[in-house]
């Protein structure tokens, strides 16, 4: 069984995306991917990723989580973002 959930950093650009799944890809039971943004208009200011899809298997338990919250929690700090 797996457990979906969507988490969206407003404004970050690909690369800090893809630094941010690259860690969490790293704990066991996390699979990672990534939601593009839907918007048909370009805008230098916005991601080109709406959000990440992290999907929590079989294998993850409350050690996975709290990296999972650990990780997060660092660049939301690191970022500014809520």
């Amino acid at each position: 069984m797996e457990i979906k959930e969507k988490i969206a950093f407003t404004g970050l650009p690909l690369a800090v995306y893809r630094e941010i799944a690259a860690h969490l890809r790293q704990v066991e039971g996390v699979d990672v991917s990534f939601i593009p943004q839907s918007s048909s208009q370009f805008d230098y200011y916005q991601s080109q990723i709406d959000s990440i899809s992290l999907c929590w298997t079989e294998n993850a338990n409350s050690e996975s989580r709290q990296l999972v919250e650990q990780i997060l929690t660092y660049y939301k700090n690191l970022y500014g973002v809520a």
